[in-house]
């Protein structure tokens, strides 16, 4: 029973989605087996690994000098090589149970504005965790291949994908994508700006998880029929004591305003730059929404009236693009013309 578990995970392919918010890897027989915050905290005086994933995100804010709290991903691409190299390796051996010797096959998604350089480090610091072969594909096309768009079709399908560093908008026909639009816009920039927002309103303090929580709970990008609110705690910037002060929705519309403009923004220059055969077809086909910001209240009411498009909001929008990923995996010889490595 061992040495046949052990020749399966010797063998078994991997997909991940390396994010800059989380990290998600796929396996053809389990589905997704791990969605982990990309954060990783380690002691400062010996370099050790003290946490990863979760029980990371828990350190930021919070850690004496001793320990560092790191995010090592930036806009979605790697902006810490030796501390996402870590990290990719302690999930690759969480996933894999322990087999020290199993190398497999891994396909990672990666930005589409992505450079050589970048690409490189993503497939170098997976070859050093432990991947005997790294493929990436583009995050737009894993989304759509996720979403069970006919991606290989001479047809336009539109896809606007808001993760945690990166908003990409895409259009793809016949297994490429026609045009891309990048911007480095999205749900950490949503999470800062309701920090400023709060400390120059209400001249208080908080952290990145607060900031994080009050986005999901009463963040929108329009007017909801109910109105919301919740109480906040931080620290006062005026005496440094604990402070508890109630924001509402309205508020954080108004913080988040400039960059949810941003990301409607790219999607109607995606639009502008597109052949008008190409924005024939979306306009039959519609808007494929995924990524952890889709999930923002109203941002599918939003695009769609500023791009007079029907906006399709993924089932599962967080792990759109690692389902899509991994199918690109599981049959690489259909999806090959999809890998761009």
């Amino acid at each position: 029973m061992f040495f046949s578990n052990f020749f399966r995970f010797l063998g078994k392919d991997l997909a991940m989605d390396l994010g800059t918010a989380n990290t998600l890897l796929y396996t053809a027989s389990d589905g997704i087996v791990l969605n982990e915050p990309s954060v990783v905290a380690i002691d400062t005086r010996s370099g050790d690994l003290i946490a990863v994933g979760a029980e990371a995100k828990e350190f930021l804010g919070r850690t004496p000098e001793r320990i560092r709290a790191i995010r090592p991903m930036k806009d979605g691409v790697i902006a810490d090589f030796e501390v996402t190299r870590a990290m990719i390796a302690f999930f690759i051996r969480k996933v894999l149970a322990g087999f020290r010797f199993a190398k497999p096959k891994i396909v990672i998604c990666v930005p589409t504005g992505i450079t050589q350089v970048e690409k490189r480090a993503v497939v170098e610091s997976a070859q050093m965790a432990g991947a005997r072969d790294v493929k990436l594909v583009e995050e737009p096309m894993a989304a759509a291949i996720g979403a069970g768009l006919p991606i290989d079709k001479p047809s336009g399908n539109m896809v606007v994908d808001i993760g945690g560093g990166t908003t990409e908008v895409a259009v793809i026909s016949l297994s490429a994508i026609a045009y891309a639009e990048s911007v480095r816009v999205a749900g950490d920039e949503l999470n800062e700006t309701i920090q400023r927002f709060v400390q120059d309103e209400f001249q208080v303090l908080i952290g990145e998880n607060m900031a994080e929580e009050i986005k999901i709970r009463i963040g929108s990008a329009m007017p909801l029929p109910e109105p919301r609110s919740m109480e906040v705690a931080g620290k006062s910037l005026i005496d440094g004591t604990p402070t508890m002060v109630t924001v509402t929705d309205a508020h954080i519309r108004e913080a988040i305003k400039e960059p949810v403009n941003i990301i409607v923004g790219a999607v109607r220059k995606a639009l502008e730059k597109t052949p008008p055969e190409l924005v024939a077809d979306i306009a039959k086909n519609g808007l494929l929404l995924a990524g952890g910001g889709a999930l923002l209240a109203g941002l599918d009411v939003r695009i769609s009236q500023e791009t007079n498009l029907s906006v399709l909001l993924d089932d599962a929008p967080l792990t759109t693009v690692v389902r899509g990923t991994g199918r690109s995996m599981e049959d690489r010889v259909r999806y090959k013309d999809v890998f761009i490595n």
